[in-house]
């Protein structure tokens, strides 16, 4: 007979298993509560991947906002496999089209892009005339990269009456108005964009309209908040490079330095920013860096516009051969950019009135005013006028160009420089010397050549008289 401590109580088994559930559950409950702490961690919850640079291009050309080249590339080489094999597919055919064109404006390479764009866009419309805003507004896109405003204007104008919703069109428009030096326009433009839309490339397009009014103020808070916000390393390098242009137009060099150098830290190809920084630091005495700087910016994005610069550097550090090279390249680029339909005619008067043939350059700038009269022109063809020996004339473009009865709201260094000259050219030296005076308060390293001239006429001129001229009478000081 067994004995009764030999026999299992049924109680005691029992035990252990409720021992083990009790384990069990406890370390369930641990594992939910760690599980709860280190989840945020773990690999359900981590970052999904940053897109292709394909589809990052795609969202930026689409979305109105800077594209980085290398995703452009990728989709380029996407939409023009689709087209090919899908010759029907006109919204692929638009995005190819606007790819091209934002290629073209990155790259400078206007000939090699500009003409695929307008087939691919035109492509587009053939295979789709009736609700297809996007061509149209590629169109637009072409038609200001070119500075062709009319045509801007009236692709874009097409482009809302397909489709009055669609918000960046507006911008295409604002370029347009502004180039055509309807401010007024712009002004309303921006406001039906404003009602429409917001975000980071909405702001940076009114800070253009601001600072094209003088608020420079407000143009720099909202590039600020454009930059903080943007999508994109090749977005947010934009902004800030625009933030940079406003920080030396006000003559505030390191701040300047600041967001160019920014800038080209997140995308090494935005080349304005480049080209930005070697002003600067220009004005900050650097010139071996200023000079390495425009090299590097034109290397990549060949533009007259820094070749005149750099030009003029040359010139203002007595390499007279060096600053010639650069001229030269000037005119052999402004002829490259014709084969691509950009209208050069701007830069090239500008050129030509302080370096080479100023009745040449009155002739092209005086077409230029003809065909789309804004404040850019207004001011080179007055300093062309000045430059040919045409002073009654040309201070009347001067004071279109900065006078606010005119719409000359613009604070720009140059333009008030400009008038100054021609003033003092025309015996009036009371206003020549306030112009002179605005143009180096505004920025006084605005020109390695101007500004010392600027500062040249005003010791010419002397001290002011004690008492100012009359009021509306702006004579002899």
């Amino acid at each position: 007979m067994e004995s009764q401590q030999d026999t299992p109580d049924p109680a005691d088994r029992r035990r252990p298993r409720v021992g083990r559930r009790v384990l069990l559950i406890s370390v369930a409950a641990c594992a939910v509560l760690v599980g709860g702490l280190l989840l945020p961690w773990g690999p359900a919850d981590r970052p999904s991947p940053a897109p292709a640079p394909g589809a990052q291009a795609l969202t930026a050309v689409t979305g109105g906002v800077p594209a980085a080249l290398p995703g452009l590339a990728e989709l380029i080489r996407e939409r023009e496999a689709r087209v090919r094999a899908r010759p029907k597919d006109a919204r692929s055919w638009a995005v190819l089209g606007a790819a091209y064109v934002e290629q073209g404006r990155r790259t400078a390479d206007a000939a090699a892009w500009y003409p695929r764009a307008e087939r691919a866009l035109r492509t587009s419309l053939k295979v789709r005339a009736r609700d297809n805003a996007e061509a149209l507004e590629g169109l637009a896109a072409l038609a200001n990269a070119r500075r062709d405003f009319p045509a801007a204007l009236a692709w874009g104008e097409a482009a809302l009456k397909q489709d009055r919703e669609r918000w960046t069109t507006y911008p295409q428009l604002l370029d347009a108005y502004t180039g055509l030096g309807d401010y007024k326009a712009a002004g309303r433009t921006l406001d039906r964009l404003l009602a429409l839309r917001s975000g980071p490339a909405v702001l940076a397009r009114a800070a253009a309209v601001y600072d094209d009014r003088g608020r420079r103020e407000d143009a720099a808070a909202a590039l600020s908040d454009a930059a903080a916000a943007a999508r994109s390393p090749a977005e947010q390098a934009a902004w800030l490079e625009r933030a940079g242009q406003l920080a030396w137009e006000r003559g505030d060099r390191e701040d300047a330095l600041r967001h160019f150098r920014a800038a080209v830290r997140l995308d090494p190809d935005e080349r304005a920013a480049q080209a930005g920084e070697a002003r600067t630091l220009v004005a900050l005495g650097r010139t071996t860096e200023a000079l390495n700087a425009y090299r590097a910016a034109l290397a990549k994005q060949p533009l007259p516009q820094y070749a005149l610069e750099l030009g003029e550097l040359y010139e203002s550090l007595g390499l007279a051969q060096a600053a010639r090279v650069q001229y030269d390249q000037l005119r052999e680029r402004v002829r490259g950019a014709a084969a691509g339909g950009v209208d050069d005619a701007l830069v090239l008067g500008r050129f030509e009135a302080d370096h080479g043939d100023p009745l040449a350059a009155v002739r092209g700038l005086r077409a230029e005013w003809r065909r789309q009269p804004g404040i850019a022109v207004a001011d080179a063809l007055g300093w062309a006028l000045h430059r040919a020996g045409e002073d009654e004339e040309a201070l009347r473009f001067a004071t279109a160009a900065t006078d606010k009865a005119h719409g000359g709201t613009v604070r720009s260094a140059l333009y008030a420089f400009h008038r100054g000259m021609i003033e003092r050219g025309s015996g009036l030296n009371w206003p020549a010397r306030r112009h002179l005076e605005e143009a180096l308060r505004i920025n006084p390293y605005f020109s390695p050549l101007d500004a010392p001239r600027a500062r040249e006429a005003l010791r010419a001129l002397g001290e002011p008289p004690a008492e100012p001229p009359p009021s509306g009478e702006e004579g002899e000081g």
